[in-house]
């Protein structure tokens, strides 16, 4: 082995250590470091036996064993975690080396912690990295930011281990500088909120409301993964349904409680604070927070027994044109805050890039991607991805069924939050008029907060003497 290692690993759990071994696969000498030795010594005793790979006890003993420029990759928990391995490898390491977050850090926390490293002469990267552990191991889809000089020591690296899209290209290239790496993962993940809750409201309106089957249901979505929604989280979908335990379906023993990690709620919190809506991944999150009591959820049921949950004149090809144009719907949203986010921190990201890095590798991974691609590479400038022509046409064509499925639903007693929020984003973007006039007529009426008239020019603002008394 290389007396000097090429790259440094801190934090062996399942990411870290399966991107060790990739790695170590495409060419890169790797030490690795774990707070836990007996975590070390596990994963030295097992597939990395067989590569170019060494275990340090420490981590000023890893930043020993680094050649120069060094590189060290955080696999660790995001939060306090980071902070406190920066200042300790700030100990360790020169002017020039490189220090690689991997964690689902928040954007903000990245930004911070870049201006605080280059400071002291090193240079930082926060990478966004998705695909789970397989991903990991043989591919994910990386989204590199932060210090500029960073990435031209790291590239070829990063692009040796990240996932290949259908014609070749390597699923990882540079997004910009500061927190623009992670903001981009951050809006990922939000965007896989929103994609699992859409497939879930379509498992669970075939399941309650037409009756079928898990099993029928999982053919269901393997046909639709030969069509416009064939996607990775459809795929393993079809699986899960059809999976088995002393001859019931699994998801049947699964308690419907779903847990969540943050990204969905800071990509909310992000979209507010940048005033763009994504109402749909919002729906999404609200709805892992009220699945995540069933007693509160038991109590109410036996308070409020509903309608008979069947659907009327709804078919599952409705139902895969709702999750369709939902979808579309959720991606829009996730563009334009990106987008927003960009003029705001003066990232400057290329959408198209965006898209076509999220083409393998990630969990939303999808034919899908293929096609938003194409219209920001059409059309660099393109407000609302909703308004290109490809989805324009497919917004009108699915917005039909999208609505019977919607009012069925509800008729039925059969939440579909995301659905219904896509709906009512669409319908309030082609309306040329929303009630927001009285809504500003209230706030003049008991705030003075004024408001501009449509007789008027934009910008001019005029007060009203509602209540003389």
């Amino acid at each position: 082995m290389a007396e000097k290692a090429d790259i440094g690993v801190i934090g062996l759990g399942v990411m870290g250590a399966n991107l060790a071994l990739n790695l170590a696969d495409t060419g890169s000498s790797v030490v690795v470091h774990n707070r836990t030795q007996s975590v070390t010594d596990a994963f030295m005793a097992g597939e990395a036996a067989e590569k170019e790979i060494t275990a340090a006890s420490s981590v000023e003993d890893l930043a020993a064993a680094l050649s120069s420029p060094r590189v060290v990759l955080l696999m660790v928990t995001a939060g306090e975690p980071v902070d406190l391995l920066i200042a300790q490898l700030s100990d360790s390491l020169d002017q020039g080396d490189v220090i690689i977050d991997g964690g689902n850090s928040l954007y903000q926390d990245t930004a911070r912690r870049m201006a605080l490293v280059e400071s002291r002469g090193m240079h930082y990267l926060g990478l966004g990295i998705s695909g789970g552990e397989v991903g990991a191991r043989h591919g994910p889809s990386l989204m590199p930011g932060g210090s500029p000089a960073a990435w031209e020591l790291v590239e070829t690296t990063l692009k040796g281990i990240a996932a290949r899209a259908p014609d070749g290209a390597p699923c990882c290239e540079w997004l910009g500088e500061g927190g623009a790496g992670h903001f981009v993962k951050m809006v990922h993940n939000g965007i896989e909120y929103g994609d699992m809750q859409l497939i879930a409201e379509a498992y669970d309106l075939m399941r309650r409301g037409l009756g079928m089957s898990a099993a029928d249901i999982g053919q269901t979505f393997r046909s639709w993964n030969e069509g416009r929604l064939r996607s990775y989280l459809i795929e393993i979908t079809a699986e899960i349904l059809e999976e088995t335990e002393e001859g019931l379906p699994l998801v049947d023993l699964i308690l419907d409680a779903a847990g969540q990690k943050g990204t969905g709620k800071w990509t909310v919190i992000a979209s507010m604070d940048l005033a763009e809506p994504t109402s749909l991944v919002a729906e999404a999150v609200y709805a892992r927070i009220v699945s995540s009591d069933p007693d509160a959820r038991a109590r109410s049921a036996a308070v409020f027994p509903g309608p008979e949950a069947t659907l009327e004149d709804v078919e599952p090809d409705a139902i895969e044109s709702a999750l369709y144009a939902s979808k579309i719907i959720s991606y829009a949203q996730g563009f334009r805050l990106m987008r927003s986010a960009s003029a705001e921190h003066e990232w400057d990201l290329d959408l198209a890039t965006i898209a076509s890095i999220w083409r393998a590798g990630c969990i939303i991974r999808a034919d899908f991607l293929e096609d938003i691609t194409r219209a920001y590479h059409s059309d660099p400038g393109l407000e609302d991805l909703a308004e290109d022509g490809f989805f324009a046409d497919a917004l009108t064509g699915a917005s039909p069924a999208w609505r019977t499925v919607v009012a069925s639903a509800a008729t039925a007693g059969i939440p579909v939050p995301a659905y219904a929020s896509g709906l009512s984003y669409f319908d309030s973007m082609r309306s040329e008029r929303l009630p927001a006039n009285l809504i500003q007529a209230q706030r003049d009426f008991f705030g003075a907060h004024t408001f501009e008239r449509v007789d008027r020019p934009r910008g001019e603002f005029h007060h009203h003497e509602w209540d003389p008394d």
